[in-house]
This record gives structure tokens, sequence and C-alpha cells, in this order.
């Protein structure tokens, strides 16, 4: 990752932080601090330590031996939904609120779509001792009603986005509202979007489970994989995977997108069918209009359900 990121926030052409400038300071002290403080060995210690104590990793490389029988294909599974909370999402979590707790924030705020990522945060606030508010779309909060409680049990406050199409995006656009207007607040965003430094932060947190994904396929088969695959909704847990591979030539990625109804203005497909506009403080490709406005996705995957990609 670090290989591919350029001094002003960009892979490429996309990326970089395309705010108000209400936020340029903040951006900038985050990523100056973010920097530093992940070059120092009593950081990166305890991210390491609460990873393996708090979260359980490393997650298990499972071999799905019926799986690779019906398809004809040796499949390995890496299994981050054995992390604690379920997800992924927890990775990125820790990470962001031990450095906030760094910085001497006074509350986390995140938004979340199917709630793995709000459960996440919340779990993690719980345990590290910051209070949180997660905003998340009234509509998904009606499709993920369970993990809205279980957010609420873990003391997050929820509120609701009803803006839009009421789901990620929506989400994403309140957080982002109240970060500016509350500066003692830390926004944890939950995948590799946004403005610079976030796309770098979340790509540094997640990167574990490709580092250890390689190990443990060397360990178990001798070789790396043929290839390597990953869901693409924002997209941290695709480039978490991608990251330990992409110096070999040899391992071909595949993204595997929310297709809808796989037709135009029906779909989460950004990398199939969306076009590169500068969206949510980013320059990547997002779904949109013939006038290259941002248009809702449509997933019934609520992890899926978001208009924009990561810009790596």
């Amino acid at each position: 990752v670090a290989k591919m990121l350029e001094n002003n926030g960009t892979y490429g052409v996309y990326g970089g932080a395309f705010v108000p400038p209400v936020l340029e300071t903040q951006l900038k002290k985050l990523s100056d601090f973010f920097d530093q403080i992940t070059q120092t060995d009593e950081f990166r210690t305890e991210f390491i330590d609460v990873l393996k104590d708090f979260v359980g990793r490393p997650s298990s490389l499972y071999y799905a031996k019926n799986l690779s029988e019906y398809v004809g294909s040796k499949i390995y599974l890496k299994r981050e939904d054995l992390n604690h909370t379920g997800s992924h999402k927890i990775n990125n979590a820790v990470g962001q609120i031990l450095l906030a707790k760094k910085m001497g924030a006074k509350e986390i705020i995140a938004e979340t779509g199917a709630g793995q990522h709000g459960m996440a945060t919340a779990t993690a606030c719980a345990f590290l001792g910051l209070p949180c508010k997660i905003f998340m779309g009234a509509v998904d909060m009606e499709r993920q009603a369970l993990n809205v409680r279980r957010m609420r049990l873990l003391g997050a406050e929820i509120v609701a986005a009803t803006t839009g199409n009421q789901t990620l995006k929506d989400a994403v656009d309140s957080a982002l509202d109240y970060y500016i207007n509350h500066p003692d607040s830390f926004y944890l965003l939950g995948s590799q979007v946004g403005p610079h430094p976030y796309p770098k932060m979340v790509g540094y947190f997640q990167s574990v489970i490709g580092n250890e994904a390689r190990q443990q396929i060397l360990n178990k088969e001798g070789r790396l994989p043929d290839s390597v695959i990953a869901c693409l909704g924002g997209g941290s847990n695709a480039i978490g995977l991608f990251s330990a591979f992409i110096d070999d030539p040899q391992v071909k990625m595949y993204g595997a997108e929310g297709g809808g109804k796989n037709i135009a203005n029906n779909t989460a497909a950004t990398l199939n069918y969306g076009t590169p506009i500068v969206f949510q403080g980013t320059y990547s490709y997002c779904l949109t209009d013939a006038d290259k406005n941002p248009i809702a996705s449509k997933s019934i995957a609520a992890g899926l359900d978001y208009p924009g990609i990561s810009p790596q």
C-alpha cells in the first residue's frame, strides 16, 4: 500500500482529499499523527496485542473440502467471520480507536450499512473506554434491526439517516456533516473510502488479513495461490487481502461486486458501471447519472450497497 501511495494521498490519478477548508486542518493533523505513531514500536505492539487478545487473531485459513470437490478447484476461506463481532471490520475499528485515544478525542463517530462496522466500533469503544455515535440509514436500520439492538446494548447512540436512499451513502453524508461541526470528535470511517488519509489508514489496519493469509497458504501448500477473491463494497476487506499479493504478478486478484439486477441504475457494481468523479472527499469510481451526479446503489446485500469504491 505504501509503495502505491504518493505524498498527496493519491493512487495514480485516484484518491486525494477534496474537502471544505474547515476539514483540511483536521485531516492534515490526522495524517501527520498517523504517520508518526505507526512508526513507533509502542503503538504497533499495542495494536498487535489487541488484535491477538481481544479480536482473536490470527483468523484461520480453512480448507473448504466439500466446496472444493463440488467446483473442481482447491478453495481456502480466510475466516474473518470468526473474529470478535463477526467480521473484518473490527481490525480497523480497534486500530483507529487506539489512534483516537492517542490524539485525545472525546467521542467516536462512525457510519454503518449492514451493521458490521457499527458493531465493531461499538464493541471496541466499550472495550477501550470511549463514547460512540453510529450513523445508519433508516432503511438499513429496518433490515438490520438485530445489529441495531446489539449496538445499543453496547452503549452506542444510533442516529438514523433519513435523507436520500436512507442507506450507507446517506449515513456517510450524515456522519461527515456531524464531524465538520464537532472538531473534538474522531470520525472512524469503516471502509477504504473518503478523503486522504482514511484510505491509507484503513488499508494499513486491514493489511493484517493479507499478511496472515499469505503466510498461512505458504505453510499449508508451500506456494502462493493461483488467485485471491474478495467481495467489493467500499473495498476494505478486499484491499486487506489483496495488499499482500500486489507484488506477485502470478497471483490473480478478483473482486465480486453487488450486481443488483445487473442493469444501469439498478446495481451496486461500481467498477463495472461507474464513472470517475469526486465523491465524499475522494476521486474514484462512483455510480452516476448521465450528468455525472452520484446515484443510489441497489443491492440486497447491505454491506455491498454503496455507490463508491476505494481509490486504490
